[in-house]
């Protein structure tokens, strides 16, 4: 099948599925139709001797406009749940949402030029049940556990980015959800995500993700019990919470076990709400410890022809662990009521090299906010954040300053 008939494929089931939303809407005892518009620009600049210079310039700019409509319909225990993206994207540095590995294809091209795409896909498209103790879910949702709040190891399916900006909605999986509520307040949750192999895109449980994890209370405190088997992977998770005077501790222990090695990832963070000269702040620090530990050999030019997700990682400038110890800490101060301002350093200790990030976000009305981030890495040539060796003779893996400026609108 060629590509314009698999696009027209696509295009068809999402408008019969479109189509249906009012027949079941007239039927429903709660129907909820949401949405927002987005507007977003990302500018990025590179350094003379950065690889990314040699193909992008002196700088780039992205841009990206998004539309996202949401429905969900609710009737005696039944949920049906379906959110639509239509999105256009235009620069040199963007990438596209991938459902080559997931169950169901629901993503798809309408027209792609040289710097400009079209595309529509069903980021949200479950069913569910739910009695007084009892949930079941199945189709694309997200799963987001532990207690992390830049870098988050027990966060198995699809974590954010520890300098993202827009954390808004998290990229759905297909999986079936399992959940049971505890008279305590206690409650079991299991999950298992679908996914296909990426050659013959077979469903193969290879690469799926089963896992369960328990919620309890230990006196004023909460923890968190988990198994897993991730990728092949086994994987054990502790956490915990609890508040310390008037600051509130978090943290996760994650030990994974693969065919070769035993790895040991840690994340502990505190935070603190005060108020200083009229103004509300709330401060965040994090310890991280990646045991994983990858080295600048994991992106030689070899490596990253093999790893495209890596490369496409690395174009849009993203954070992620290529060390082993990690601080980020973090302030929010409410300027106005309005108005939110918050600057954050992410550094990895071994290097050192770090990224800071001026964020800040306004609401202009009751459904209009600006959310924007000034992006400065810090380290020297060959840090993670300063530019990782490209195996190029002078030449490196490293972005430069970069800003990123969103307009959003809901409805």
């Amino acid at each position: 099948m060629g590509a314009s008939s698999t696009t027209l494929t696509s295009v068809r089931r999402i408008v019969i599925l479109f189509a249906f939303i009012p027949v079941v809407a007239a039927a429903a005892d709660t129907t909820e139709i949401t949405g927002h518009t987005k507007l977003r620009v990302v500018s990025q600049g590179y350094a003379s001797d950065s690889l990314f210079r040699d193909l992008f310039g002196a700088s780039s700019t992205d841009t990206q406009g998004d539309l996202r409509l949401n429905f969900e319909h609710r009737r005696s225990g039944w949920t049906f749940n379906a959110n639509y993206q239509l999105a256009v994207l235009n620069g040199e540095r963007y990438s596209l949402p991938d459902d080559s590995r997931r169950l169901f294809d629901l993503t798809s091209v309408i027209d792609q030029g040289d710097r400009t795409t079209l595309m529509h896909r069903l980021d949200r498209l479950w069913v569910g049940y739910a009695s007084e103790k009892s949930v079941i879910r199945f189709g694309r949702q997200v799963l987001s556990w532990g207690n992390g709040l830049f870098y988050t190891p027990m966060d198995l399916v699809n974590p954010f980015d520890p300098a993202a900006v827009d954390t808004e909605y998290k990229v759905g999986d297909d999986m079936l959800y399992l959940q049971y509520l505890r008279d305590s307040g206690a409650d079991l949750q299991g999950a298992y995500v679908i996914r296909r192999d990426a050659l013959d895109h077979d469903v193969d449980s290879t690469y799926a993700t089963s896992a369960i994890k328990y919620h309890g209370f230990a006196g004023e405190g909460e923890f968190d019990l988990m198994a897993a088997r991730h990728y092949g992977d086994d994987v054990l998770g502790l956490g915990a919470s609890h508040s310390l005077g008037g600051a509130h501790w978090g943290g996760d222990l994650v030990i994974t076990k693969t065919d070769t090695d035993t790895y040991l990832q840690l994340s502990s963070n505190l935070s603190y709400s005060w108020i200083w000269a009229g103004k509300n702040m709330t401060g965040i620090l994090e310890y991280h410890f990646n045991g994983f530990g990858l080295h600048s050999d994991d992106y030689s030019p070899a490596s990253l022809a093999a790893n495209p997700d890596l490369t496409r990682r690395l174009l849009r400038g993203e954070s992620f662990a290529l060390g082993r110890h990690y601080l980020a800490t973090s302030v929010t101060v409410e300027m106005t009521p309005l108005w939110t301002l918050s600057p954050t350093l992410l550094v990895n200790v071994g290097d050192p090299s770090g990224l800071v990030q001026l964020v800040t976000q306004y609401s202009l009305s009751d459904n209009m906010t600006l959310l924007g981030s000034l992006n400065v890495p810090l380290g020297k040539n060959g840090s993670e954040f300063g530019g990782i060796d490209s195996g190029v003779p002078d030449r490196y893996l490293s972005v430069d300053a970069g800003v990123f400026a969103q307009l959003a609108w809901y409805f």
